[in-house]
């Protein structure tokens, strides 16, 4: 299954993503801003199909209105958030398998940093879309959750086979590292990722996609052993 996956930077540190098919039909995954997807878009000559979005805070769902217009996409969105995610079509639920064209992804809620939030687990590619719940060597702040929610929802996706890429919206990975370096000091799965981060960034390249491996690894707030350190970690992490 030949998907590819772009990346592109849009707005100040968020990342949008292209998954496009071999016939060049493709999703765009929270398109913060309309005119780096379409830039990528009209470049390459794909036909955006779809939009698909995480949750609902507006550095996620920025373009879906104008890019709805351009090219016809169909929204799909979580079914509790119709009210909040512009131009939804379909709604989907918690573990649902979404299914059009050739894309398929099983829809996995993860409340936390919003009440609505999911990710978009495309299972046959070995790949998910987490938003704003995981994040490279970190995870999101919790604004509308519980830390129970938010500990669930990461041992969740922690549960996924360990070479899932990770695709997030934030390139937060630098900071993020500084983080778990300071809590794991001993970390040599830490260290090493370090030196890849700072090599990546050297080129201006993203740090992303991590892998699920990695972050089992690395991430202080998946090795969390329960919801009582983890809200502990989360606390230190807000005045970090």
């Amino acid at each position: 299954n030949n998907m590819i996956v772009e990346i592109i930077p849009c707005l100040q540190d968020n990342y949008s993503y292209l998954i496009i098919d071999k016939n060049n039909n493709a999703c765009v995954i929270d398109p913060s801003e309309a005119k780096p997807v379409i830039d990528l878009v009209e470049r390459k000559k794909i036909n955006l199909k779809y939009i698909l979005n995480t949750h609902h805070h507006y550095d996620h769902i920025g373009g879906n209105e104008e890019l709805k217009k351009k090219y016809s996409s169909i929204v799909v969105g979580y079914k509790d958030d119709a009210e909040r995610i512009p131009g939804i079509n379909v709604l989907v639920e918690n573990n649902q398998v979404w299914k059009s064209d050739n894309f398929e992804a099983k829809i996995i809620h993860i409340p936390g940093h919003t009440t609505g939030h999911i990710s978009f687990h495309f299972f046959n590619e070995k790949l998910i879309f987490t938003g704003d719940t995981l994040f490279s060597l970190g995870c999101g702040k919790i604004f509308e959750g519980t830390y129970q929610e938010m500990f669930e929802s990461l041992n969740k996706i922690k549960s996924l086979p360990a070479d899932t890429k990770i695709y997030c919206g934030h390139e937060y990975t630098l900071q993020n590292s500084k983080f778990c370096i300071k809590h794991d000091p001993e970390n040599t799965n830490l260290q090493n990722k370090m030196l890849e981060i700072a090599k990546k960034l050297e080129k201006a390249q993203p740090t992303i996609p991590s892998t699920l491996k990695d972050e089992i690894e690395c991430n202080i707030f998946l090795r969390a052993k329960n919801v009582e350190s983890f809200s502990k970690l989360r606390d230190l992490k807000d005045n970090f």
